[in-house]
């Protein structure tokens, strides 16, 4: 399984960024998808969470009424809705699979990590 995290850039503050996370590799696992993302000296801070069936979704303090995650099962992809976003935003994104179906808040239970995407949010 590879997971391919896209839709990075550099926007102003107030803009917002769609991400994607495509899951490719044939898997007929279920999976839950997460969201992480690092700043630079920072640990991994947790963004977002959808669980298998789309029914559960939980956030990060910091992004709650921000962000808004999604997934799209047909296409075996992920989605990151970003808007109002402010300069603290500004990290490597990373999206992840958890095949337990959990929707876990800490990085180390998820199984497969895509390679990150960079978003610069400018004053």
């Amino acid at each position: 399984v590879q997971l391919q995290a896209s839709g990075g850039g550099t926007v102003q503050a107030g803009d917002s960024l769609r991400l994607s996370c495509e899951v490719s590799g044939g898997t007929n696992r279920d999976y839950a998808i997460g969201w992480f993302r690092q700043a630079p000296r920072k640990e991994r801070e947790f963004v977002a969470v959808i669980s298998w069936s789309g029914a559960v979704t939980l956030y990060g303090d910091s992004v709650k009424g921000r962000f808004t995650i999604s997934r799209d099962k047909r296409k075996s992809t992920g989605y990151l809705e970003m808007s109002s976003l402010k300069p603290e935003d500004t990290a490597v994104y990373y999206c992840a699979v958890d095949f337990s179906q959990r929707t876990q808040v800490v990085p180390n239970p998820y199984d497969v990590w895509g390679q990150g995407t960079q978003v610069t949010v400018s004053s």
